[in-house]
């Protein structure tokens, strides 16, 4: 039975932490996880720029090139991207649609430890001999114990334990979403980001799952002696390349939807219009997931498919411009006509839209058979992928910090100082990657850590070295003014400073730990919104003020997850030089560690706690 008052023994900040199941929490720590991750890959790739700012520079050596392209890369996407968006899914979507938490709080806490021990255990190849070095997509046979040294031990490890964080999570938003919405709110009344985030969650189940598939087999073969890739053996090399990419290819997706997601709710914001055809915006998101599997192929143009699985491929990959380009022209019509306000997250989101559109355009190139064995392995689809990568998601993430912000911290970051970080780093974009278009079409190779002099590739390569010098400055401005803003900002009290539309803006800043003391009854699209033009500017409730359930905070996430870290070094010690019984010892231990856990947390009777409806009224005094 669950108690009947909050639990206030006095904890530590660092338990409170460590334990929390609270949504808000667990978002701001995917925040600062995927920031130290993006950090750490951003560093890498500054090196990579000196590397190539001149022909035949000695800055890094080859090896030391490869390792970095390679982390750069899986780290950028994996353990950068993809958490810095699930920051803003966690902190977002219970209050956009009107719940107290998501569906599985334990879950929730476990998926994010999960994922982060699965990063350290990637980052940990750098005190082990070395990096990963077989590039982002660990092709074998580079990926092989014959080529592939003990990095991409710990590259298939560090991922395989960081993708169950994901998986985990993304059945999590995908029950939240469609059991825990407030009444009222239909999935025709939810905002777009929630939709985008159901289906980047849906898109997380089926696409992780083959990446995991193909995780194990490389495992396999890499710690105990596999075939499935030795063509001597009856193997294929190929079948790496069909399931990496198809999860590769939605994977995109999933970063770049929440993207979509984010950018639909900055502009009519900052507007003052509602999303112009936003039934056109869901089913056009619905028709991109579906293609998004159809797709992958069109990364192995260069293979020998044959014309006929080419012509198909690529077919499909045209036809997934359509929607795309729906909600292009979506977001212009929101914006014309509407009282625009020019904010630091408004300039990040309108310039997404032509941003996006450059990669959009440079992909259809690339979706052309026959053109992509001139570009396949240039520079040019470096160039096409962070237009998309950088141009799309990051700018989408950029502005959903500058506007959730005041939600999440209670203050605003200050705006001069935004703006600033925003031209300097856009600016620095367009001339890190534009130029490398062009050396692309010059026939400058990718993955090569040095080129010659004389082959009219020189300027290019300073002009973009010069370019990523001040995206990096760009990055540090942004974090001057998050330290900044920590100390000079006002708080933030009132619940909506943007004058929004949706449900988050509805609820106290800083937001209480039940997130509403009564659930609200939507009554439109854009609930807020409505309530300010019909109503008294107030959701009205859809229950009676009464004692709230909030679950209880556990250690077992961290512990299941140190375990499986713990388990996953077990693994890789098999090609270390030690002996076989140490490595079977440390795998046990962490297995051991993992599923006591577990047995643990299935045996536990854990039903909460409830806060007594006097203790809400006070906080909601408190707070008003």
């Amino acid at each position: 039975m669950a108690s009947t008052t909050a639990d206030t023994q006095s904890k530590s900040v660092l338990w409170d932490w460590l334990t929390t199941v609270d949504h808000k929490k667990l978002g701001v720590l995917y925040l600062i996880a995927g920031t130290l991750f993006f950090v750490q890959a951003g560093v890498m790739a500054l090196f990579m720029r000196i590397q190539l700012m001149y022909p035949e520079m000695q800055f890094i050596s080859g090896q030391t090139f490869n390792e970095f392209i390679t982390m750069h890369g899986t780290i950028m996407l994996f353990l950068a991207a993809t958490p810095l968006l699930f920051a803003f899914m966690n902190f977002v979507i219970p209050l956009q649609i009107g719940a107290r938490d998501v569906a599985f709080p334990f879950v929730n806490a476990l998926g994010f430890w999960i994922f982060f021990f699965g990063g350290l255990l990637l980052s940990l190849s750098w005190f082990f001999g070395g990096a990963p070095d077989a590039g982002w997509t660990a092709y074998v046979p580079l990926s092989t114990n014959e080529y592939g040294h003990l990095g991409l031990d710990f590259y298939v490890l560090g991922l395989q334990v960081s993708g169950i964080g994901t998986l985990v999570s993304g059945i999590n938003f995908v029950v939240t979403i469609i059991n825990m919405r407030a009444p009222g709110m239909t999935m025709m009344r939810m905002p777009l980001f929630c939709w985008t985030s159901l289906i980047t969650s849906i898109l997380i189940v089926f696409a992780f799952t083959p990446l995991a598939a193909g995780l194990a087999m490389l495992m396999l073969e890499r710690l105990f002696g596999g075939q499935f890739f030795a063509p001597d053996m009856g193997g294929n090399v190929l079948i790496w390349q069909h399931i990496f990419w198809i999860f590769g290819h939605p994977e995109v997706y999933i970063l770049v939807l929440p993207a979509f997601g984010i950018i639909s709710e900055v502009i009519p914001a900052f507007s003052g219009k509602r999303l112009f055809g936003y039934t056109a915006m869901v089913f056009a998101t619905l028709i991109i997931a579906f293609y998004g599997f159809m797709v992958w192929a069109h990364h192995m143009f260069t293979v020998g498919l044959g014309p006929i699985a080419n012509s198909i491929f690529a077919i499909a990959t045209m036809a997934i411009a359509v929607p795309t380009g729906i909600k292009i022209f979506n977001w212009l019509f929101t914006m014309w006509g509407g009282k625009i306000r020019f904010t630091t997250a408004m300039l990040c989101a309108a310039s997404f839209v032509p941003t996006f559109v450059l990669g959009g355009v440079t992909g259809i190139m690339l979706a052309m058979a026959p053109v992509d064995h001139l570009y396949h392995d240039t520079y040019f689809v470096v160039a096409h992928f962070h237009y998309i990568v950088v141009g799309g998601i990051v700018l989408g993430i950029f502005a959903g910090l500058f506007y959730w912000y005041p939600k999440m911290f209670g203050h605003m970051l200050n705006e001069t100082l935004g703006k600033l970080f925003f031209w300097v780093f856009y600016v620095g974009f367009h001339l890190t990657f534009f130029v490398q278009h062009i050396l692309g079409l010059i026939g400058m190779p990718r993955r090569v850590y040095t080129f010659l002099e004389g082959q009219g590739m020189d300027f290019y390569n300073l002009i973009s070295s010069i370019g990523a010098f001040m995206m990096g400055a760009g990055v540090i401005i942004l974090v001057i003014n998050v330290i900044y803003s920590a100390f000079k900002s006002e708080r933030v009290t009132v619940a909506d400073p943007w004058d929004a539309r949706s449900l988050e803006w509805a609820t106290n800043t800083p937001v209480p730990e039940y997130n509403f003391a009564q659930t609200p009854q939507v009554r439109s699209l854009d609930p807020l919104f409505y309530e300010k033009i019909h109503g008294d500017g107030k959701m009205k409730p859809a229950e009676p003020l009464q004692d709230i359930h909030m679950p209880n905070g556990s250690i077992l996430p961290f512990i299941i997850s140190l375990g499986l870290f713990i388990m996953g070094f077990g693994f890789i010690m098999f090609n270390m030089d030690v002996p076989d019984v140490a490595a079977i010892a440390v795998t046990v231990a962490g297995g051991v560690v993992t599923f006591g856990a577990m047995f643990v947390r299935s045996i536990k009777e854990d039903h909460g706690y409830h806060i007594p409806v006097e203790r809400v009224k006070e906080i909601e005094k408190e707070v008003s």
